[in-house]
């Protein structure tokens, strides 16, 4: 290699090692920062990262004298394939999938229900207010992918003071949740960018339906199968007799070709990844040694929580991305109607489905083992937790409005700049008097266990009996009746407790699981 070449390399080489650098050094601050402020009534680290990714983006702007503030430019397939998998499955892994699964009809609702009725309404409201601040320039399919994009919720916030602990029912429903709507809003997304504008009719949206019923019940699938795979490997071939490396090499990798597999066969990677998690949390974690089930604990929550952080802090660098800026060529006044219109939506179209959907669910639980209904209180949690925007929104701005992080159209340029300016203000305001509702709610000296309705296991029996040959007929007809009332007025829960018994009988013998440990059902 000539001399002039070599330069040339080592120039390119120091050009991507110096921001990568910067970059680096300043997540640790927000990490160092986000552990000082752990305590306070008003902050978090997500709040915390936006924060200090604002201050650097200036200071590297007024040092580019006005040129750029960027370190590093956003990419939305970087985020998909390298940031978002290990969030999406440590939640999977993490979820205490006893209540998630006891909650699952709520949490359904709210993360598939909920999104349709969110997209529908900021779709038509954005369709209809937009052209009336004398903002055009946007298509159908925009208009339904805005929809989309600000339907995906951010709960990082809240549940950095939710305790699980403390308020076991509330967590649950809004960790369940903030999993269901990313991957509902993603999977809503792709379908919607697969329209055809010029047949957009009746036809066109039961094929969206068909469409997201297939990648949400292929893609489930599809994790599961990971799952239940890598259980059964480590089980027979206990590899963790010569290397606990390899075991945890194994579920790791396990789990990312899991999310790849989903991606190339275009499906959802985030319900793939999710249930994969899922499924190893509750076999192949089991089949590891003791050491191997710390280590992977840890080491997934440590991935997922440096993911994070990440993107909170580009997303607030991002904010002051000049570039964009100056291509927007909207008035001051129209802008900030842009900005006011979309919050607003996100306002109606969370309230319009987290009220009615919550009366539907404490109808179908009145007789069922959950002492109480939701309160308007927690209501008021789960409708407010849901208001943030986040990465998700971010990375589906820049997917549809972007190439590879650029565009050269003012109206899309718009939109990303409007989608960050709706992250930030939700995320800043709204996740800084998250600490105080909730402690204006739920004081915390209150047993959240027994004073709002935590559901208990009962300590009778919940099997049902099946039909006995020595029993008279009409015995048999009076306790089908039970049966098929309890299945009626408790279906959760009663699926739940048969999946129980099908679980100690058939699949932790085979996958991995102590029998009868009612603790990770």
């Amino acid at each position: 290699m000539s001399a002039s070449g070599f330069a040339i390399n080592l120039v390119r080489d120091h050009a991507q090692v110096v921001p990568i650098s910067v970059f680096v050094a300043v997540l640790c601050l927000c990490l160092i920062i986000g552990h000082l402020v752990e305590e306070n009534r008003w902050l978090n680290e997500s709040t915390t990262a936006i924060i200090i990714g604002c201050i650097t983006g200036t200071i590297i702007f007024l040092l580019s004298k006005g040129k750029s503030s960027h370190i590093l430019r956003f990419n939305e397939e970087l985020f998909f394939i390298y940031l978002l998998p290990p969030i999406i499955f440590n939640a999977g892994f993490q979820v205490k999938k006893k209540r998630f699964f006891q909650n699952f009809l709520t949490i359904m609702l709210f993360g598939v229900i909920g999104v349709f009725i969110s997209t529908s309404i900021i779709t038509a409201g954005s369709w209809w207010l937009f052209p009336r601040f004398g903002f055009t320039g946007l298509s159908a399919q925009d208009y339904l992918a805005i929809g989309t994009i600000f339907s995906s919720t951010d709960t990082v916030c809240t549940l950095q003071v939710l305790h699980q602990d403390e308020t076991p029912l509330l967590y649950s429903l809004v960790f369940g949740e903030g999993v269901v709507n990313d991957a509902t809003s993603v999977v809503l997304f792709n379908a919607v960018q697969k329209l055809d504008e010029s047949k957009l009719n009746g036809w066109a949206a039961l094929r969206v339906l068909l469409d997201f019923l297939y990648l949400f019940s292929t893609s489930t699938a599809l994790g599961v199968v990971a799952g239940l795979l890598t259980a059964y490997t480590l089980k027979t071939l206990y590899i963790g007799r010569h290397s606990t490396v390899r075991e945890i090499a194994l579920m790791v990798l396990m789990a990312y070709l899991s999310y790849m597999l989903a991606e190339l066969f275009h499906l959802s990677g985030i319900l793939t990844v999710f249930f994969c998690g899922i499924l190893m949390s509750h076999y192949a974690w089991h089949d590891v040694t003791q050491s191997s089930r710390i280590t992977t604990r840890h080491i997934f929550a440590t991935m997922s929580f440096t993911a994070e952080t990440f993107i909170f802090l580009y997303v607030g660098i991002d904010a002051l991305d000049i570039e964009k800026w100056k291509l927007s060529k909207l008035s001051f006044r129209t802008s900030v109607g842009i900005y006011s219109t979309v919050v607003l939506l996100i306002l109606l179209g969370r309230a319009a489905f987290v009220f009615p959907l919550t009366a539907f669910s404490n109808y179908v639980h009145r007789r069922a083992d959950r002492l109480s209904s939701v309160s308007f209180k927690h209501q008021v949690i789960i409708w407010w937790a849901g208001l943030m925007r986040g990465a998700v929104s971010i990375a589906l701005a820049f997917k549809q409005f972007t190439y590879s992080g650029v565009t050269l159209d003012p109206a899309n340029a718009t939109m990303v700049t409007t989608t960050i300016i709706v992250v930030l203000f939700t995320t800043l305001v709204f996740g800084f008097l998250t600490k105080p509702l909730i402690s204006l709610l739920l004081p915390h000296h209150i047993n959240n266990n027994t004073s709002h309705g935590e559901p208990r296991s009962p300590k009778e029996d919940l099997s049902l009996p099946l039909l006995s040959l020595e029993e008279s007929a009409e015995t048999n007809i009076l306790r089908a009746k039970e049966s098929l009332s309890m299945l009626i007025e408790r279906p959760v829960y009663t699926i739940h407790s048969y999946w129980r018994k099908f679980d100690d009988a058939y699949m932790r013998p085979v996958f991995g699981g102590p029998c009868g440990d009612q603790s990770a059902c």
